[in-house]
């Protein structure tokens, strides 16, 4: 018998957990694992806010895929187009001529990217929340602002440097506005000329509330701590436009900010555009609760989808609901998928994902959080506590358990680092700069 070829297609939550129980179940007889991303780690989301807050080292919050995925091939390239008609996907490598992979089961897994709204400016001065570049751009950026502020004897240019606004009250946004805040107050340490009064963090938000995933009590409780920290909080407010870096918020507000953040909502990777899948009307590529791919009444053969990207049917409500996307349906729909190919591939039926959402976890910073699981409500160091030990428990790898660990023990003896590192985002310049032949460029 010739081994199946079983193609992964992302290696985010969902690519890299069913590619690793995949090759788990699957001898090399039976299938031949291929995992192609464009990035030689997975990035583990929930961790991008203490990683941007210098509470774990950035190098921890990713899981490297040659180091766990060993029975599988990983190549390192995007995936530019797929014919399934052809169970063929077209790569390009990092590097070189684009090549073709033939495959007998795809999962298509490329996941979402940040949804962004046509807003003046947005696009020349917006930063992203979704991948561990971007959450250390946004650190070195925050701590950058503190040191011009420090810097300069103009009051309009240090309101600027510390007026620091986040779009979006989803647990991406509360998150990365209650880490950065916390980190920059207590880098304020280090600056005697600056005030924690002086910076002005600000939330705006779309809706009338904040973290739609728990109970509205939890939400408001959440708004209540962060205004205790003097933090701005606009409800049932939409940004308007940002042009220059001037914010103008539909109620009438404006001011000038040097840190926009965009957390607003995901959408279906652009590369599903280059397939011939079919999609609904949010772009998402239909499946069975199986996670097999789905075409109307009809089931196509040897696709699998799951996470941000799949419209998978909600079994634990009422009909017509969809699975959230979330990190934890991603990694159970992965497992469920992982274990369906397998059922298929030795020739059993495979079985519907079913998975009531066990509630979810919020840090609101050091020693801060909210909670709400199985019903249970906690808030404060509680809900903290939890938040650290469930996400530690669920990074892959035992490697990056204990480094996570060391990191968060560390922590509690030596005080947090708080120096920008902006040269690693144009390493070059200094060295261009110096080595630019005598005169040019010069008159």
């Amino acid at each position: 018998m010739n081994p199946k070829r079983i193609l992964v297609v992302g290696a985010g939550h969902v690519g890299l957990y069913a590619a690793l129980r995949l090759s788990k179940k699957l001898s090399s007889r039976e299938a031949e694992v291929v995992v192609v991303d464009p990035q030689p780690h997975m990035t583990y989301q929930p961790f991008l806010p203490e990683a941007a807050a210098g509470n774990i080292s950035p190098r921890h919050s990713v899981v490297p895929l040659r180091r766990e995925l060993r029975r599988c091939k990983v190549v390192a390239g995007a995936v530019t187009r797929i014919d399934h008609d052809r169970k063929t996907a077209v790569v390009q490598p990092i590097s070189g001529p684009t090549r073709e992979i033939p495959y007998d089961h795809v999962v298509v897994a490329p996941g979402s990217v940040s949804r962004t709204l046509p807003i003046p400016g947005l696009h020349e001065h917006g930063i992203g929340f979704k991948t561990i570049g971007e959450a250390i751009y946004l650190r070195n950026h925050v701590l950058d602002r503190l040191d011009v502020a420090a810097a300069t004897p103009d009051p309009a240019v240090r309101r600027s440097a510390l007026t620091f606004t986040f779009v979006g009250g989803g647990y991406a946004g509360i998150e990365a506005l209650a880490e950065m805040e916390d980190m920059a107050r207590d880098a304020l340490k280090y600056y005697p000329e600056l005030k924690p009064e002086d910076m002005r963090w600000v939330l705006v938000e779309a809706t009338q509330r904040v973290l739609p995933e728990v109970d509205r009590d939890m939400g408001a409780y959440t708004v209540q701590q962060l205004l205790k920290r003097n933090m701005d909080i606009r409800l049932d407010t939409r940004l308007e436009s940002c042009l220059d870096g001037v914010v103008k918020l539909s109620d009438g507000d404006s001011f000038r900010s040097d840190t926009i953040v965009w957390t607003a909502g995901v959408k279906p990777s652009p590369m599903l555009d280059a397939t011939d899948f079919p999609r609904d009307e949010r772009r998402r590529v239909t499946c069975l609760p199986t996670l097999q791919v789905v075409d109307g009444d009809r089931v196509v053969e040897g696709a699998w989808s799951a996470g941000d990207c799949a419209a998978v049917p909600d079994l634990t409500k009422e009909p017509g609901n969809y699975c959230s996307p979330s990190a934890q349906h991603a990694v159970r729909q992965a497992a469920r998928m992982a274990d369906n190919i397998v059922n298929v591939v030795r020739g059993r039926e495979p079985v519907e994902y079913k998975h009531k959402h066990a509630g979810s976890v919020a840090s609101l910073g050091l020693h801060k959080g909210v909670a709400q699981v199985y019903g249970i409500k906690m808030t404060g160091w509680p809900a903290w506590f939890m938040h650290r030990t469930y996400h530690m428990s669920r990074i892959p790898s035992l490697n990056r358990k204990v480094r996570v660990v060391v990191d968060w023990t560390l922590a509690f003896f030596l005080k947090r680092e708080v120096v920008a590192l902006g040269q690693l985002h144009d390493p070059r310049e200094e060295f261009a700069e110096a080595s630019q032949p005598v005169g040019a460029g010069r008159r």
